[in-house]
């Protein structure tokens, strides 16, 4: 299998050219006249280190120079903010400069206006025997997996294996994946700010004055924004399994998708802007790393671990210690999930 790199040492942001390069190195796998769908995530409303849409607008028009009709999509979310809905999501996107005027082609939420335009797809794996996804494949003939290369609280990195795992699952799914963790609390480090009632979305957390914040297990859905958002670091995850498992379900998850989207897909890393964690997270987000370039090729696990190896697995792993995200790429090759 291919892997292509273009690095962006000496020029300056935005970096298209590189980009350009990148694009110029693939065959299509779909002919012309074909719907293809540009998967990305467009930033959390309050996040300042996603991709700006200079990329996403230069890969549409590579599609189109390719005479396919490109779109790009991403689906709703757990979480409070300004992706929970498909009328917030939207507008995160329109903020955030992802508009049909600038890129050329549609912006769409791929589980519907309600989060209901859903279809469970064959998965047949340890954990999962089905997933449930936006129903997007219809849509399309082919795909572009676009994905911003950096931490994540969980997975240690986040890259082209969750972009199509969390990123085409339904809402269902991704708490059926977040389903083995909860929040516990460090007294010693809370200052009963409150910031974990104000955002959690299932009123699982709820403060009893002049108390510290009480936390009802069976309404949390394990979605971790309180962890993420805590800024005393006073919450830490409590697993209910193995962290592992998190991982397989994530990696199954995608798996799944790539069976049905294989032959027709391209996958590209964006190794910039490397922050300490995900493009979901609002607020002060880090960056830990030097831009290093793009990453193409057509397999999500292979392109992942490239852009470990080019990045190195240390950056993370001093944020988010003790992760074995090595378990990722193992159970890839354990499921027949590899390139």
């Amino acid at each position: 299998m291919n892997i292509f790199f273009e690095s962006v040492a000496g020029m300056k942001k935005p970096y298209t050219e590189s980009l350009q390069n990148i694009l110029r190195q693939f065959q299509p796998p779909f002919s012309s006249g074909d719907s293809v769908g540009i998967k990305l995530h467009w930033g959390e409303r309050g996040n300042k280190g996603f991709l700006p849409p200079d990329y996403a607008k230069e890969i549409a028009g590579w599609l189109i120079s390719k005479g396919a009709a490109p779109f790009i999509f991403d689906t709703t979310v757990l979480y409070s903010g300004g992706r929970h809905t498909a009328a917030d999501a939207l507008k995160t996107a329109f903020d955030h400069g992802y508009t049909a005027d600038f890129l050329g082609c549609p912006v769409i939420i791929a589980d519907g206006v309600d989060g209901r335009d859903v279809v469970s797809i064959p998965a047949g794996y340890r954990h999962f025997k089905t997933v449930q996804v936006g129903s997007v494949f219809d849509r399309a003939q082919g795909f572009v997996i676009f994905s911003h290369f950096k931490g994540h609280m969980v997975s240690l990195f986040g890259g082209a294996i969750k972009n199509i795992s969390m990123g085409f699952a339904s809402r269902a799914q991704k708490q059926r994946m977040h389903s083995d963790y909860h929040p516990v609390l460090n007294k010693k480090k809370c200052t009963r700010c409150g910031v974990c009632v104000e955002i959690c979305p299932t009123k699982a957390a709820s403060m009893t004055e002049p108390g510290y914040p009480q936390y009802d297990l069976k309404k949390c859905i394990g979605c971790a924004q309180c962890i993420a958002m805590c800024r005393e670091s006073a919450l830490k995850i409590f697993w209910d399994s193995d962290i592992k498992i998190f991982q397989e379900k994530l990696v199954e998850t995608a798996a799944a998708v790539w069976k049905k989207i294989q032959g027709k897909t391209v996958v590209i890393n964006a190794l910039l802007n490397i922050t300490a964690e995900c493009d979901c997270l609002p607020g002060k987000n880090p960056i830990i790393g030097r831009d290093h370039g793009f990453i193409g090729g057509d397999h999500p696990v292979k392109v992942d671990a490239e852009s470990l190896k080019m990045t190195g697995a240390e950056i993370f792993e001093k944020v988010h210690p003790g992760i074995p995200w090595q378990h990722q790429f193992s159970y890839a090759r354990e499921i027949g999930f590899i390139g």
